[in-house]
Formats: C-alpha cells, structure tokens, sequence
C-alpha cells in the first residue's frame, strides 16, 4: 500500500496585535466625540488592519467599562492610550481601577501624551494657524498661555510645565507660561496678566486639549490677542498616539516618531 504523502506542518495562526483603545474623557461638547472619532481615523491611516476603538471614561458612549468587558468577551488583548496630555487622577486611578474590575482582560496602559515632540509639534502648527509668524517670534512684546484643563497631581503641573518650556524652545525662546481650567494656578487670566506684567503686551492661548469642550472654550475666550485650536486631528498626534501604543507594547517604537531635531530634554 503506497502510503500517504507526508502532509506540511500547519503554520500557526497569526497572532492579532494588541487592540489600541484610545481613551477620551468625555464632554458635552457634541463636536468632542466627532473630533476624536476623526483623530483615530488618521490612526488607522498610518496603521491599516490595527483594531482601533474609542472609549470615554465618562459622559459619552463607548463608555471605557463597556469596551473593556467588550474585549474581554472577545478574548482580546488591548493596550489604553489615555488621550490626555499629563498624569492626573484618570491616568494614574481611573484607568488602572477600569482594568482591574476586568481581570480576565489582558491589558495595560500607556503613558499619557505629554511631554514628547510630537505635542510641541502640534501646539505650534495649531498657534501658526491661528495667526502666528515667524516675526511674532522674534518680537519681544510676545508671549503665550498653555492652557490646559489642570489637575492637583503635582505630576501634572510639572509635565505641563515641561510641555511649556519646549513649546517656548520651539518658538524661539518666547515666554510660554502653563496655566489652567481647574484645579491648579495659575488660571488662564492670571497667566496673562503676569505675562503683561512683564511687558508681553501680544499675548497668544495655546490649546493643550485634545478636543474641543468647556475648558477649551473657555480658555480661549480668555485670549487678548490669538486663541489655537484644541490639537484635534492633527497629523503629530496621531503619530504620537501611535507612538505610545508601540512603547507600550513592546517597548519601543515602530519606527522613528519624532522629527530628526528631537527636543532631547523631553
């Protein structure tokens, strides 16, 4: 009897990467989501065939326990990329208490945005959109406010703190003072007038939000000169959500995420 022929060994079935759960806060705000939604879309862009899902921690659906327990019933892996841009209580209790209350999920959570090149790209090509040149940069009646939504972390003043210095390397050495919506001095206002104080009379708002909400609107209403847009969907962003993604799960980035003149402080 001719026996049968030898059949090839099976190759094993490929592994599906980590699911990339981008987290947002939540607002009320009803162009926060359709803003997020647009960001993740340029995520998928720059990494087709990565599963890639939005969650909220509050306020709007997919709240991030639905979708936890959604890929845990999957059997899925996922890595949180917290769409934030400092430690604060939803990075550091928030999202670690959201997995714990999944045992049965395998995840972790990456770091937050913030501090990285990437966001100092972001902060300035919003500022020049909104108006500033390169003549602003060498005026010494110039200043700007990094508004950001605040926290009673000391982490996250010193990050944004971070934030503002490489954004004021970034424009050239102009006074970049962090201030905040809650939580943490200086206010909004309060940074624009020490910043007057000082003779910076051409005082601009940078946004460090990611989408729009109250505390973006209502730092910007508080801008004597220009106001940027919250960073949104901007093309360094989502580079750098990836960026975080790929730290997170291996360690080290896909490939080079940062400009070739990395800020080395950050």
């Amino acid at each position: 009897m001719q026996p049968f022929a030898q059949l090839p060994a099976l190759a094993p079935a490929p592994v599906a990467a980590p699911v990339l759960v981008a987290v947002g806060h939540g607002s009320r705000d009803p162009r926060a989501r359709a803003t997020l939604a647009r960001l993740l879309d340029r995520v998928r862009e720059l990494r087709p065939g990565l599963d890639v899902r939005l969650a909220h921690i509050e306020l709007n659906a997919p709240l991030l326990d639905d979708t936890l327990a959604a890929l845990a019933a999957e059997g899925r892996e996922a890595v949180l990329v917290p769409l934030l841009l400092a430690p604060g209580y939803h990075v550091t209790h928030d999202l670690p208490a959201a997995l714990a209350a999944v045992p049965a999920l395998r995840a972790r959570v990456a770091a937050p945005l913030g501090p990285h090149p990437l966001l100092v790209e972001a902060l300035a090509d919003r500022l020049a959109r909104a108006g500033w040149t390169p003549a602003d940069s060498a005026s010494r009646a110039t200043g700007v406010v990094l508004a950001s939504a605040g926290s009673r972390d000391p982490r996250s003043a010193a990050t944004l703190r971070r934030i503002a210095a490489a954004l004021g390397e970034r424009l050239g050495g102009v006074p970049v003072v962090a201030a905040y919506a809650s939580a943490a001095a200086p206010t909004v206002p309060e940074a624009v007038a020490a910043l007057t104080a000082r003779g910076h009379h051409r005082v601009a708002v940078a946004s460090c939000f990611t989408a729009p909400g109250l505390f973006a609107a209502r730092a910007a209403a508080h801008a004597p000169w220009i106001a940027a847009d919250p960073l949104g969907a901007h093309p360094a962003l989502a580079r750098l959500v990836l960026h975080r993604y790929d730290l997170s799960r291996t360690g080290r980035p896909a490939a080079p995420a940062t400009p070739s003149r990395e800020l080395a402080a950050i």
